[in-house]
């Protein structure tokens, strides 16, 4: 079920064992920059695990699931598809066209892990380089939603959180929530 104007991230090509971390990696930054879903392509129960429990203590609305097909989820899109690929037109080049999109619409943002099947690419709306260099998925989709959401997503208030971070120039804190 989409709604208006949510952002959805796709990740494709997930691979049991092999790439579990980088998998909640993406949903992870998703969460904490703005997205409102991840979708996980294939067997990714543990990372599904891990970004839920996340969400359940620092706070959401969030929300993490799996898919058996990406495909029907692409045909069955109502709003823009952009695909984060090195191969992409520079995000530069089309940002102003995705806010554009973005705020007629839903977006989804396909984040490839194995190779990402060539329909992935006639389907998008949007194959968008973050930089036309090698670099992670994970670094890609941040850079991304920071355009995207033009740094407010850093301002985020979260609800229902359990914990949270207490910023500090040295050291780590987290503490409950005071009730």
């Amino acid at each position: 079920m989409q709604t208006e104007n949510e952002v959805v991230v796709l990740r494709l090509g997930h691979r049991p064992g092999r790439d579990n971390r980088m998998t909640t990696h993406v949903g992870l930054t998703a969460r904490a920059l703005g997205a409102d879903r991840v979708l996980i392509a294939g067997d990714a129960s543990n990372p599904k695990e891990t970004i839920e429990d996340i969400t359940d203590r620092f706070g959401g609305p969030f929300e993490a699931a799996l898919t058996d097909s990406h495909r029907q989820l692409l045909r069955e899109w109502q709003g823009v598809i952009v695909h984060l690929t090195m191969y992409g037109l520079p995000i530069q080049e089309v940002e102003t066209e995705i806010h554009e999109a973005h705020s007629n619409g839903p977006v989804l943002v396909v984040v490839g892990a194995e190779k990402v099947p060539f329909d992935v690419y006639e389907r998008a709306d949007y194959n968008v380089g973050v930089t036309n260099q090698p670099h992670s998925e994970v670094a890609g989709l941040a850079v991304f939603l920071d355009r995207l959401f033009e740094g407010r997503e850093l301002d985020r208030e979260w609800a229902d959180a359990t914990h949270h971070v207490v910023p500090k120039e040295t050291g780590k804190q987290v503490e409950p929530v005071d009730e």
